[in-house]
């Protein structure tokens, strides 16, 4: 037996900008942001393995991308722009869009070597989680990866994910066979999930140097700190 449920569709995202302490979620466009993120993803740091897109090879070819991205209709692309540069240093997306089921999924996750293992890139994602819990009020956000992407998986789990499994032959991707993690987070786990985001974005979690005090983890296990209700981040 299924339980039922008072159920209305969701919304479909719509481009929209999301401002946060340390980062702003801006839509995607190939106008603004080719020739930052031309820069920014320049190095080997950004491992273009994992990723469905193949590194640019030069900055028409990236924009041609991003102009792609801007316009289809199955996929809406955020910008992710540090407030201290005020350049885009990557970018997201929400994908697999499924209002009739309240399913929806992060992915391309594409961070530049100035947004991996940083704050902004934590609340960009944080931004983007409580968009969608918040505002188009979905049930289920999901997180893919190649199972063989451990730092991708790390990542899922570090951010309050739960793994659900691995789909065997799941995607062709590039040539070549995909193993695909799925990890999921549900409305019922994001009124837990979301004060422990606050908590460590919380300005007094991080020294003077800016090393966090407790790790995102902690803080989950914490349901005693409290946030600075000063943070745009709530």
């Amino acid at each position: 037996m299924t339980d039922s449920l008072d159920w209305t569709p969701a919304p479909l995202p719509a481009p929209v900008t999301l401002q946060g302490r340390t980062v702003t979620l801006a839509p995607l466009s190939a106008a603004l942001h080719t020739e930052a993120l031309w820069l920014a993803f320049q190095g080997p740091e950004l491992n273009w393995s994992w990723l469905a897109d193949s590194a640019p090879l030069s900055e028409p070819a990236l924009r041609t991308s991003l102009a792609a991205k801007e316009a289809g209709s199955s996929a809406l692309f955020f910008a992710i722009v540090p407030v201290k540069t005020g350049l885009p240093a990557g970018y997201f997306s929400l994908m697999r869009i499924e209002p009739a089921h309240g399913v929806i999924e992060v992915g391309a996750v594409t961070f530049s070597a100035a947004l991996q293992r940083t704050t902004e890139a934590t609340e960009a994602i944080y931004l983007l989680i409580r968009h969608v819990f918040d505002d188009l009020g979905y049930r289920r956000l999901e997180w893919k990866c190649n199972a063989e992407n451990a730092p991708s998986r790390r990542a899922a789990l570090r951010l309050g994910f739960s793994f659900e499994g691995i789909f065997r032959q799941h995607m062709v991707v590039k040539g070549a066979n995909r193993d695909t993690a799925w990890f999921s987070m549900i409305d019922s786990e994001w009124p837990d999930r979301k004060p422990a985001f606050q908590r460590w974005l919380d300005l007094g979690n991080f020294d003077d140097s800016g090393k966090q005090r407790k790790t995102l983890e902690a803080c989950r296990q914490d349901k005693t700190g409290n946030a600075d209700p000063s943070l745009r981040t709530g």
